[in-house]
């Protein structure tokens, strides 16, 4: 006996594979939506509808954009002579969070990661370059995560960037606020007390 309508399978299927939700989400943001207004339902088709057509890369730092350049890029009031770069567009809404940072983005697109298929070639290093030697850019922070694909990147990063004489920094790692040192790994802890700063 067929409990639940087709439709309504259809939609719990797709929204369990969206990344965080579960079978039981699933169920739960399916249901809502059935029991809300039509309206509403409509409304968020039409915006899952639209965001491909509205939405792709920025043609200087890959970051998401609605017109040729994002909105970074764009605006008058950024540093242009520092670049972050950072492996996925939502690093770029993190790092922007903060309220801290005013410079430029540069999106990788991912990490080298061989065995993924993914090497360099496949990843926006050659264009970073290319923007580096523009004359402008005086620092360049590799804000890769500290995975070890991330580190890899970083590593090819600043070898390709070195003849440029920019200077080349990375963001600095420790302990979160918060957490407690007993259950801190080994290269955390080190890598806090390596960056320590005066109090």
């Amino acid at each position: 006996m067929k409990i639940v309508p087709s439709s309504v399978e259809r939609l719990i299927e797709e929204l369990g594979k969206l990344p965080g939700i579960g079978p039981r989400t699933a169920e739960r943001l399916a249901f809502h939506m059935l029991k809300s207004d039509p309206v509403r339902a409509t409304t968020l088709g039409a915006a899952i509808d639209g965001l491909h057509a509205g939405v792709h890369a920025c043609r200087t730092c890959f970051n998401f954009a609605e017109a040729e350049e994002c909105e970074v890029c764009g605006s008058l009031t950024r540093h242009r002579t520092t670049i972050a770069v950072v492996e996925e567009p939502f690093d770029v809404v993190a790092i922007e969070k903060t309220g801290l940072y005013q410079g430029l983005y540069h999106v990788l697109g991912g990490v080298i990661s061989p065995m993924d298929g993914v090497g360099p070639d496949r990843l926006e290093i050659a264009s970073l370059v290319q923007r580096a030697q523009n004359g402008e850019v005086e620092e360049i922070i590799l804000a890769t995560n500290p995975s070890l694909e991330g580190e890899s990147t970083a590593m090819y990063i600043r070898g390709q960037l070195e003849p440029t004489g920019i200077k080349l920094t990375r963001l600095a790692r420790g302990l979160p606020v918060g957490g407690d040192l007993e259950y801190a790994d080994q290269i955390t802890l080190g890598r806090a007390l390596q960056g320590r700063q005066s109090f």
